[in-house]
């Protein structure tokens, strides 16, 4: 792809941001924020219509999702849970008229306060919610359903919360049939369908459960099972279902769309961390962001930033420091927030609790800071168009 134009979507805890770059990914400018300054987990977009949807919410707002036509020039909300705000303005008529608050029902009441993950596959959109439910919208989303086969999941008594709660934040899709989804629960695993949300399996299952050393941190593998506690899961380019995913206690690979499960973290200097990425094209290309540790601050080894890349599908890794902050790096990089684009060669960002996004043109092998001082960054994502 020549002179590609690449946007990055940028979530953050007070709002929405757009970084844009013509001319070979280099000339980056910076808009927002964006929808009212709610709390965003996640932004995807259409590349073929430039629209774009931006879901989040909290307790003041209530849970909602974000929609612009116009590829980010505006944006209209489809709330969809109450918040605190809505008692107050129940209560209080001045300030009712002020934020032009009626008395509208919201679809879900009360019944999950944030929107926390976002796909589009095929006609139908898809949000996963805090505590953990999966909607889906067939009209872009301007009405939401609950997929209470999954809600309903024989498992469901027995999910626990993982430090950020009980959240459906990872969807995953074949492209080539939409009838196919995975999701990831933290604490509760990962789930797929093959009947477009008819039926869900809780896939799990280590590939060779007796070889399984025992750890005594609770979100390690154990009685035959991965961690519970995913943080990120990606699908590789291909025909074939093969899936990588970081959880609380390492990196793992399936080649049978999550069945079984193995231990890819051999290599990396720590078992903990947050994002895992895929190469557009290359199914044995992947990228992960290592930190030191739950219970050590979350922050890069040796406070000196790292990417690893392995390119045999997690048989070696290779750390890429070029660009990074090699020194006094304490930053945290969270389970959405790194993407990639399809250009060639391939290009990657991240984005950090401390407000930066860093960019990579190729590959890895060098880092660029393209973003400073924005507010805690929660996701990105990129919209790229030839």
């Amino acid at each position: 792809m020549d002179n590609p134009s690449v946007t990055v979507l940028i979530g953050t805890t007070k709002g929405a941001f757009l970084a844009s770059a013509h001319n070979g990914r280099d000339d980056w400018k910076i808009k927002g924020p964006f929808c009212d300054g709610w709390p965003i987990n996640h932004v995807i977009g259409d590349p073929d219509s430039g629209k774009l949807w931006a879901g989040g919410g909290g307790e003041w707002s209530g849970a909602g999702v974000w929609h612009s036509k116009d590829g980010g020039a505006t944006w209209e909300v489809t709330r969809l849970t109450k918040g605190s705000m809505d008692d107050w303005a129940a209560n209080d008529p001045d300030f009712a008229k002020m934020i032009g608050w009626t008395e509208t029902p919201l679809p879900f009441e009360d019944q999950f306060s944030q929107i926390w993950s976002l796909g589009q596959v095929g006609g139908k959109l898809y949000a996963g919610t805090k505590p953990a439910n999966l909607l889906v919208s067939d009209d872009d989303g301007k009405t939401w359903a609950k997929v209470d086969s999954l809600t309903n999941h024989d498992s469901a008594e027995t999910w626990n919360p993982g430090a950020a709660g009980l959240v459906l934040h990872t969807i995953v899709a074949d492209p080539k049939n939409p009838q196919k989804l995975w999701v990831g629960i933290s604490a509760a695993g990962v789930f797929a369908t093959e009947d477009g949300g008819q039926t869900w399996d809780r896939r799990n299952r280590l590939s060779n459960a007796e070889s399984c050393a025992h750890h005594d941190h609770p979100a390690a593998p154990r009685d035959g099972e991965t961690g519970h506690c995913v943080h990120n899961m990606m699908r590789a380019p291909g025909d074939d279902d093969l899936l990588y995913q970081q959880n609380h206690h390492g990196v793992w690979r399936s080649s049978d769309g999550g069945r079984s499960w193995d231990d890819i973290t051999e290599g990396l200097p720590s078992t903990f961390g947050f994002p895992i990425r895929v190469h557009p094209r290359d199914p044995d290309t992947i990228w992960t962001l290592p930190l030191n540790g739950d219970s050590s601050g979350r922050f890069p080894l040796d406070a000196a930033a790292a990417v690893w890349r392995s390119k045999d599908g997690g048989a070696t890794w290779q750390d890429l420091r070029n660009g990074l902050p090699q020194e006094s790096c304490y930053f945290t990089v969270l389970r959405q927030a790194m993407a990639g684009d399809a250009c060639e060669p391939a290009g990657l960002y991240f984005g950090t609790n401390s407000g930066s996004v860093f960019a990579s043109i190729d590959e890895g092998e060098n880092w660029k800071e393209i973003a400073r001082h924005l507010p805690t960054i929660l996701a990105v994502e990129v919209l790229d168009r030839a």
